[in-house]
């Protein structure tokens, strides 16, 4: 049967928000879902040679993706009742052939990965997993809690979760405020554990609120990109692209942003040079989100290996920008960020949008999935020569 924790949960949820207080006050990205304006894929600019199109439609709140052995993919949501859902795609025609919801009334269910034919979900405060899920989209098996220890605060509290070539899955803690100095250790950070749940490890800090990280497919070292604080005006701080080179690293927040912009109140006593500085600075508010290498064939061999970018898209800039996937190209190492370019635009219209690229997803025939969780929809990207 389909699981449905809102009972249980919403107290959770609303004891939280209570205790943010003021805080709220200054609402973080996508609290303030932009007006939506009319769109179609006939606005997505795209490179020469390269396609768009729905993979599928109605899929409300669409977030973080991630795919099942047999092709399925599935889908987390932040908000849209706590959803987690399925779209197979038996015949591979690259369109789902349903959307089916297989989780309800879960907390931020934002993060989805699949490890050897289950399913893990991460809510605000905890993980759980599904069990041989591809085998019973219809009727899931209860869930199994994985780890339970990880703060409800939603101030940046939706979690990106991934796999890592290590077999760990790894998680990130987002700052519990736009800029604080957090009264406990975990917050603004990225941790891992095993499968089972055992052998939680923080290996990286000073990060204000990633919700997108990969790993590069030769080097293995791990990228993320981070939302830089807001009321620093349109244009500061930037939003960054970060690599790990080893774990321990700290990346700056709260004391410094996009490696060299201090915090006006939480800085002294600091420099720039205590704190590792982002690999490449991205646009101002952008709201960096599920980045990931391009690892196919099917594109271009210029586009392999290196990154790209769903810019979720500004809030409170008196212009708005990102609404769009960006692409960073790396060299030959890979681990030198040298260009920083758009990919596909068009969602933003003017000063309205029509949709909001949150998370990509690769599949095995080399075309790219985004996710868009103010249209909700998920779209497909392909190179058709």
């Amino acid at each position: 049967m389909k699981t449905n924790l809102s009972h249980l949960l919403a107290p959770l949820l609303a004891g939280s928000l209570l205790a943010a207080g003021p805080a709220l006050a200054q609402a973080p990205p996508g609290a303030r879902p932009p007006a939506k304006a009319p769109g179609n894929l006939s606005n997505i600019k795209l490179p020469k040679g390269f396609r768009i199109s729905y993979f599928a439609r109605n899929v409300p709140d669409a977030r973080e993706l991630a795919l099942g052995p047999d092709g399925t993919v599935y889908v987390g949501t932040k908000s849209a009742g706590g959803r987690v859902y399925a779209l197979p795609d038996k015949n591979h025609d690259g369109q789902a052939d349903a959307v089916i919801t297989i989780a309800t009334g879960l907390l931020a269910p934002n993060g989805v990965a699949v490890r050897q034919g289950s399913l893990y979900v991460a809510e605000l405060n905890r993980i759980i997993r599904f069990d041989n899920i591809a085998a019973n989209l219809r009727k899931p098996p209860k869930p199994v809690v994985v780890y339970d220890q990880l703060p409800d605060n939603p101030w940046h509290g939706p979690r990106y979760i991934a796999f890592g070539p290590d077999g760990l899955l790894y998680v990130p803690v987002g700052a519990p405020c736009n800029s604080c100095e957090p009264a406990q250790p975990i917050f603004g950070t990225i941790n891992r554990l095993r499968p089972d749940g055992t052998g939680f490890q923080n290996i990286a800090t000073g990060v204000r609120n990633t919700v997108g990280f990969d790993w590069h497919p030769v080097t293995k070292e791990l990228w993320f990109t981070d939302n830089g604080r807001d009321l620093l005006g349109d244009d500061l701080p930037a939003d960054e692209l970060n690599r790990l080179a080893k774990p321990g690293q700290h990346f700056g927040f709260p004391y410094f942003f996009a490696g060299d912009v201090p915090d006006p109140e939480l800085s002294a006593g600091k420099t720039a040079d205590m704190y590792t500085p982002p690999a490449r600075k991205l646009g101002a508010h952008v709201a960096a989100l599920g980045m990931k290498f391009y690892t196919g064939t099917q594109f271009p061999a210029q586009y392999r290996n290196q990154i790209f970018i769903p810019e979720h898209g500004s809030w409170n800039r008196s212009k708005k920008s990102g609404y769009r996937i960006s692409m960073v190209k790396l060299d030959a190492t890979g681990k030198q960020a040298i260009a920083y370019q758009p990919f596909a635009e068009g969602w933003l219209q003017g000063q309205q949008s029509w949709g909001r690229p949150v998370c990509l997803l690769m599949l095995p025939d080399g075309s790219m999935l985004v996710s868009d969780d103010q249209g909700g929809a998920v779209f497909r990207i392909w190179y058709a020569g």
